[in-house]
This record gives structure tokens, sequence and C-alpha cells, in this order.
């Protein structure tokens, strides 16, 4: 049989060492030699001996819905296996996450990572209760987590000198070390008028770099559990 569906880079290949790798842009390939942590629903194949376990609401730091009305619902993947990750075709990438560093993503964005690694559900600070959901997972440690993004990420560098204002919709992720707060970049003659749709952005201050997608979030399904 012959196709260009069976091109060299489409093919599966054996995996070389335990751990996360890209598969494709729209994948990532996992060496389960233990166990591994990922979003329920985003296995799309596996082969080997792997376990499929829903990590449910108040299982430790995993699910906090109740607390913060947002959250991540998380599967474990134990044994030993290859696991293919993906969700709603977005571009993913691993990010190996280094002792010391630390990257605050938000939960949509989260597709997969080793259990070396710490993950805490923060509230962003300055933000208050508004916003819509600025509620971000702090990963730390050391290993690797791949994350999503609709569309190709811009990465943008924070400086002392110079701060970045993202939309609150669209942001992906920055340095946890930065500073961040609300900023109003409408007067409240603008706002009475109708506004023009961008009222307020995340301020964020220090060294570092922030990620946000090609456009605004969707609304997201109501997931069970």
């Amino acid at each position: 049989m012959h196709s260009d569906l069976f091109a060299h880079q489409n093919m599966a290949k054996p995996a070389a060492a335990p751990g996360m790798a890209v598969h494709n842009a729209k994948s990532i390939v996992y060496a389960v030699d233990g166990e591994c942590y990922a979003r329920q629903g985003s296995m799309v194949a596996y082969r080997g001996d792997l376990q499929f376990e829903k990590l449910g609401q108040g299982v430790g730091n995993f699910l906090k819905r109740a607390v913060t009305g947002e959250g991540l619902a998380l599967m474990a993947v134990r044994g030993r296996g290859e696991v293919w990750f993906a969700h709603e075709a977005a571009n993913c990438f691993v990010v190996d996450i280094a002792p010391g560093e630390s990257l605050t993503v938000n939960g949509r964005n989260v597709l997969c990572f080793d259990p070396t690694l710490s993950y805490e559900i923060q509230t962003v600070k300055g933000a208050g209760i508004t916003g819509g959901g600025l509620f971000n997972s702090v990963f730390s440690g050391q290993g690797k987590l791949g994350v999503m993004c609709e569309g190709n990420p811009i990465v943008i560098p924070v400086s002392a000198q110079a701060p970045v204002y993202v939309d609150t919709d669209a942001v992906v992720g920055w340095s946890a070390v930065l500073r961040t707060s609300l900023h109003r970049s409408q007067s409240l003659g603008s706002m009475l008028r109708g506004g023009s749709g961008e009222a307020v952005q995340l301020k964020l201050e220090g060294e570092g770099f922030v990620i946000v997608r090609p456009s605004e979030a969707k609304p997201q399904k109501q997931q069970n559990g």
C-alpha cells in the first residue's frame, strides 16, 4: 500500500529513552516506565502495558475546582509502554524545567508532565477576582512539561525596563518570578461609551518571559469529575 500518509515523518518510531518527546507539531509521545500525568481525555493512542486512572477532586493539589472554580482535571498513566497525547490539534511543545526554575501555565494549556515536577494551583497575584479564571498552575522542580497552544505561540521577553501587558484570555504562561497586576488601559469615558473590548490586561514586570497565543480563549466545555 502506497500513500503520502505513510511518509517517514508520520510514522511512530520506538522510543530511544523513557520520558516525553514531541512526536509532531500536534502531539507528544511519552515512553512510560513507571508513571506520568496528563490531562483527562488527552490520550489518542498507546501500546504496551499501561493503566489509566482518573484523579478525582480532592486528591492532593491535582484538582481544586471546588475551591477556585478552575483547575486541571488529570489522569495518572502507570506501567510500561508508549502513549500519545494530543488535544484538539493544538500545537505541542516540551518544556524542560531545571532545579530552581518555575513556570506558571494556564491549566487549559497543560497536556502532560513528569511525576518529578511539583504542581500547585495558585491565584494570580494582583488580579483580584476580576479577569475571569486567573488561577494558574505553577510547575517547579526538575522534569519535562508538555504544553499546548492553539496556533503558533508568541514568546515576549519581559525586562525591568519594559513590562508587558497581555490579554487574560490569550495568555498561556510566564516565568513564575514575574510580578503580576491588573492594568486598565481604557479611560472611564471610553468604557461608558462601550469601550474597545480591551479594558483590562495582565501586567507582568521583572525579568523573564511571557507566552501568549494568537487568539483569545474559547469557552471551555464542562468537564465532569
